[in-house]
């Protein structure tokens, strides 16, 4: 996440960009607001015209004052009617400026580097997309249809006002730069709380999906208890926040207006009781009275309804500079991608070094050729590089010095469809959807029919199991895989990699974690792709990649050896002879044990 954070009145651009393709409706709806708040203004000035000239002076003109009354009623009625449907206009409004911003962001922490997210929180990053984008919501749906309308409100009953009595208006005007000024208020004291309670339920967010993710480990090791106490003091944070936030609503939104509003009332009945001493009040001087204290109402709610909702416009636009954070984080930009889809599959490292701090390399000055169709195993001891390499292979990060090309072209210059669609991966903790097999292995791709899931399933020797399953490749996994073990997670994750069709084969580790029978399986799933397939694994189980084609052995970020297992095993000495023994040893102990 970006370090500096931003006004929230910054982020009106963001609202405006999403709400932009809905101008016309926003035009309309407020054109006919504008309507009912004139329809609104008519009923003090029809009920002064009924006591003006029939009711004081005792003329009783039934077919007018029918005729005022019903008036009234329909004035009224238009007016709701009005307001309900263009409170209906709002909401579809609302929910379509969220759909979009909501994809954008989406489709923005999609686009990230993945520097990104080695420091970014997951739980974050939903409340970014979640809860934040339904705040923002709100405040189309619900704040600035309340706001608009009332300010119509509010400007139209002045104006009526204006036309009876310009100095009462005036009084009556006071209003509003009082409410101006508690806003303002509110607005000091409030904002910083707001800000507060957003961060923190994030925080909660956070913790609650780390828990989730770590729920074995947390009750294996006893750790359930540490980790409850500190959400209880988030939580415990989060409360004291919020009770800041409402302790500003309270003493600054409708207490204040209904206070000015008591005010108001005295200073207006004052200057007609002022006028009552110069002379006895006639009918249009109670007409008028009637017509101002009406005035007074539509003024004086309005105001307080804006008031009221500024609580939820802080939260929103808090919301929204949170959303504007996220989407100011840059998305990875590489060189021009003006090159060609990959087709052969062969790359070359030259001169490549690199470190996520430039000032500390992980990798110096590596040299490698990798022939197309070739297997290519890495190891190496933990720290020596293996996953940084394999990091820049897949274009995750941009190394400093040096280059890589694949099929005679840098890498950076494949274009991103063309680069994915050339390459698979086999990551040490295969990701699965709660979802069935057949969409585990298809993984949303457009095109792979079921023969093609097939023959990816068969050729990572996935078929089997799959086929014992339940309902077959329509099985549901469950959550991250719940229903299958470790190794049958590395087969699907071979099988979805191979769907692709791939030129480019990477295997993060693939066998570390699983049986000597399933490692066996993905040895001769290897095996079958020799010649037709560039496969390039990092290993940490060497019987892995002991048929590899060549084998480079890291040492500190640096190429040290590199050969064919037998050749690099006739090294005296070496570092790979060295690791094979040590692991044959690790090995034979564990057999005497379980033995």
């Amino acid at each position: 996440m970006t370090k500096t954070q931003e006004k929230p009145w910054q982020s009106v651009g963001l609202l405006l960009d999403s709400a932009r393709p809905e101008k016309p409706h926003l035009l309309w709806g407020a054109l006919w607001l504008v309507i009912a708040a004139g329809l609104e203004v008519l009923a003090p000035i029809l009920g002064k015209r009924y006591i003006d000239h029939h009711l004081l002076p005792r003329q009783f003109d039934i077919a007018e004052m029918a005729t005022l009354l019903v008036l009234v009623l329909l004035t009224g009625w238009a007016a709701t009617w009005i307001r309900y449907a263009q409170l209906s206009r709002m909401a579809g409004v609302a929910r379509r400026s969220v759909l979009r911003l909501r994809e954008r962001v989406y489709a923005h922490v999609l686009a990230l580097p993945m520097a990104f997210f080695d420091t970014a929180i997951t739980g974050q990053l939903v409340s970014r997309v979640t809860n934040d984008t339904e705040s923002v919501n709100q405040l189309y749906r619900q704040v600035l249809y309340v706001m608009l309308d009332s300010t119509i409100v509010v400007a139209g009953s002045l104006i009526a006002m204006a036309f009876l009595d310009w100095r009462l208006m005036l009084i009556v005007a006071t209003l509003v730069p009082a409410m101006v000024l508690i806003i303002l208020g509110y607005q000091r004291l409030s904002a910083p709380a707001v800000q507060r309670t957003r961060q923190l339920r994030s925080d909660i967010n956070a913790q609650m999906a780390e828990s989730m993710a770590g729920m074995a480990v947390l009750q294996a090791s006893g750790a359930a208890g540490r980790f409850g106490a500190r959400f209880e003091a988030t939580n415990a944070e989060h409360r004291l926040s919020r009770i800041a936030e409402l302790r500003a609503n309270a003493w600054l939104l409708r207490p204040a207006l209904d206070l000015m509003n008591v005010l108001l009332l005295v200073t207006v009945i004052y200057s007609f009781g002022r006028r009552e001493m110069a002379g006895p009040l006639g009918a249009i001087e109670v007409g008028l009275l009637y017509a101002f204290l009406s005035y007074i109402a539509r003024v004086v709610e309005p105001l307080i309804q804006i008031t009221m909702q500024f609580g939820q416009l802080q939260q929103s636009m808090v919301a929204a500079s949170r959303v504007r954070t996220l989407l100011q984080e840059a998305e990875h930009r590489g060189p021009a991608q003006d090159g060609h889809a990959i087709g052969q599959g062969s790359v070359r490292i030259d001169g490549l070094t690199f470190g996520y701090d430039a000032a500390r390399p992980v990798l110096h000055d590596l040299d490698v050729d990798i022939p197309a169709g070739s297997f290519v195993g890495i190891v190496g001891h933990t720290g020596s590089g293996k996953s940084t390499l394999l990091s820049l292979l897949l274009r995750f990060y941009t190394a400093q010095q040096g280059r890589i090309t694949v099929d005679g072209q840098p890498l950076a210059s494949v274009p991103d469809a063309a680069f994915r669609d050339a390459v698979g991966l086999v990551p040490q903790e295969p990701y699965l959807m709660a979802a069935s097999v057949r969409d585990n292995i298809a993984m949303g791709r457009p095109g792979i029919t079921d023969d093609a899931i097939l023959a990816a399933a068969q050729a990572a020797r996935a078929h089997d199991f799959i086929t014992a399953l339940p309902q077959g490749y329509d099985t549901r996994l469950g959550e991250g895989g719940a229903r299958v073990s470790t190794g049958q997670k590395q087969l699907l994750a071979m099988a979805r990699a191979l769907a692709g069709a791939p030129r480019i084969l990477f295997l993060d580790e693939a066998t570390s974690n699983i049986d000597s029978a399933t490692e066996q399986r993905v040895g001769e799933a290897l095996t079958a792709l020799h010649g037709r397939v560039t496969v390039v694994a990092i290993a940490h189980r060497l019987s892995t990649i002991r048929a590899a084609d060549q084998i480079l052995v890291l040492n500190h970020g640096r190429l040290q050896e590199r050969g064919r297992h037998d050749e690099l095993m006739a090294l005296e000495g070496g570092l790979y002879r060295r690791l094979v023994e040590l692991q044959t040893l690790e090995e034979a102990d564990a057999d005497a044990g379980s033995a």
